[in-house]
């Protein structure tokens, strides 16, 4: 594995100047401070407002107000502000994708995954969201005489609270249906990265969004995070499972839904009759993006016994060539893990799976060299359920290999996990890969694709079962999560009950024979 030149703006903050910070801030709430660190050096970035849980309700207190007044307007007008945003991050984005690298370590290509999704998102809702968003018509009770026509009406403040790993696509890009719905949001950034957050804050007020509208609230999350539960009329949560099931238990406490999108051990079948090449090329793409950050990325790779050897020289040959570095630029393959923590989760899955017999195809090291936080891309072969990193989620560049005999083999064994988030199948026989695709138990399943296919495609919705999670981001599921739905019914010339004379047995055998008669004529 190669080094990629160093860029020496990462040796301090770099673009991330005082002034910048300061515009980045202003009218946030917060008494207090705290700093965030770059991960190329663990040096501190900036230092930020830090709210009290007292800041959190005042913030609350805000959002009401500018929330009714934005909900006033026409959906239309609304979803012109995410069109215009889409356009301000395509012309701005040489400063998010620095700011992006430098709060997540990631290499500029990952970070530039995050841009396209939240265009993508920008975009599907900025022209989809009147229709999602319009009055439907409904058959009535009787049919001509109840009129019936479901309206969408947004929840009110929705508190979210985003993770560190994908800081632009999981805070803007999970707000921006929840505001072209007519919502106004609390948001919890994770600290380490909440410049990404602020960032898009400041070029989406830009755009047309009113300033306290989106409120955001920093801090520590075991004290701010409880604060944006308690108050939201709805929560957008993405993170760890243990954390997702507090947030779950206390948006219950107060009967207010929520998304929460958790973990995964997501799983890669490459079948016998995969082009061996492009399914190379795949995994590796799946399992080390952003240092394998990623809720989504593959950690379980299951290859048919027939082509695991000529499969693996591939695999190992393309993941020993890539190169790791700190350069705010493109030309680096793989960037840092995000903090000590995710280091020493990485560190400590592979000893102990090579100190019970598990073998290292290619990597294994931590790499201080590079920087305090980074890890070689890591293959290991030979874990069973003795090892950590077989069932437990390791967020980071490790995957494990497992071989397979047979189509349903491989589907029972991807499924032994709680998680079921994303999933990978490589096949030219695209019958064949569909059919088992439907028998893997997880939200996502991408064939030939390791997860930007499904991630990507907006209209349709991504999210998990089991242990990865409640809800749907994307598509029509992503923003009626933020809307309750009205039905209003008005009734024309006759009540329902007895009228026109009858009496009640009657009027009973009148709506007997009634029945029937729709169903004879397929009224729905």
């Amino acid at each position: 594995m190669t080094t990629a030149q160093d860029d020496p703006r990462t040796l301090a903050a770099g673009p991330v100047t005082p002034e910048l910070v300061a515009r980045l801030t202003r009218g946030v709430t917060g008494s207090g401070r705290t700093v965030n660190h770059t991960p190329f050096t663990g040096l501190e970035l900036a230092e930020l407002p830090e709210a009290t849980v007292e800041e959190v309700a005042d913030a609350y207190r805000r959002a009401r107000p500018a929330q009714r007044a934005w909900a006033a307007r026409p959906v239309r007008e609304r979803a012109a502000v995410l069109l215009r945003f889409h356009d301000r991050l395509l012309s701005r984005q040489s400063e998010i994708l620095d700011l992006i690298q430098l709060e997540t370590g990631k290499a500029r290509l990952h970070a530039h995954e995050e841009l396209q999704a939240v265009c993508v998102s920008a975009r599907h809702y900025g022209r989809k969201a009147p229709a999602y968003l319009r009055p439907k018509r409904h058959t009535g009770a009787i049919p001509l005489l109840t009129q019936v026509r479901e309206l969408r009406r947004p929840r009110g403040v929705i508190g979210q609270i985003a993770p560190w790993n994908y800081p632009l696509e999981l805070s803007v890009g999970d707000a921006l249906p929840a505001f072209v719905a007519g919502n106004a949001v609390v948001m919890k950034p994770d600290t380490e990265t909440a410049l990404t957050a602020l960032w898009a804050r400041r070029e989406l007020i830009a755009a047309g969004l009113p300033e306290d509208v989106w409120q955001v609230v920093l801090g520590e999350g075991p004290v701010v995070g409880p604060a944006v539960v308690a108050h939201a009329d709805y929560v957008s949560f993405t993170g760890s499972t243990t954390t997702g099931r507090q947030v779950a238990q206390g948006a219950a406490a107060r009967l207010v839904g929520a998304s929460l999108e958790l973990g995964g051990k997501n799983a890669m079948l490459v079948l016998e009759d995969a082009d061996l090449d492009k399914a190379a090329d795949g995994a590796v793409r799946a399992c080390f993006s952003s240092a394998g950050q990623l809720c989504i990325s593959v950690e379980r790779l299951y290859v048919h016994e027939a082509v695991a050897g000529p499969f693996l020289r591939r695999f190992t040959e393309r993941t020993e060539a890539l190169r790791l570095g700190t350069a705010l630029d493109y030309g680096t393959d793989l960037g840092s893990l995000v903090s000590q923590r995710q280091l020493d989760t990485v560190i400590r899955h592979v000893r102990e799976a090579v100190d019970r017999g598990a073998t290292v195809l290619a990597g294994g090291r931590p790499r201080p060299d590079v920087g305090p936080y980074f890890h070689e891309p890591t293959i290991l072969e030979g874990v069973n359920s003795s090892m950590a990193v077989c069932e437990e989620e390791t967020f980071g560049p490790v995957v494990s290999v497992y071989r397979f005999t047979d189509d349903q083999d491989a589907v029972t064994r991807a499924n032994d996990t709680p998680y079921g988030l994303n999933a990978s199948v490589w096949s030219r026989n695209g019958r064949r890969a569909r059919r088992i695709a439907q028998q893997l138990n997880s939200g996502t399943v991408n064939i030939n694709e390791g997860y930007a296919a499904a991630y990507g495609s907006a209209q349709a919705p991504m999210g998990g079962m089991g242990d990865s999670g409640l809800g749907r981001r994307h598509g029509s599921e992503g923003i009626h999560k933020y809307t309750e739905a009205q039905t209003i019914a008005q009734q024309h010339l006759l009540p329902m009950a007895p009228s026109l004379g009858m009496d009640d047995r009657r009027y009973a055998a009148f709506m007997s024979r009634s029945l029937k008669a729709l169903k004879t004529l397929r009224f729905r």
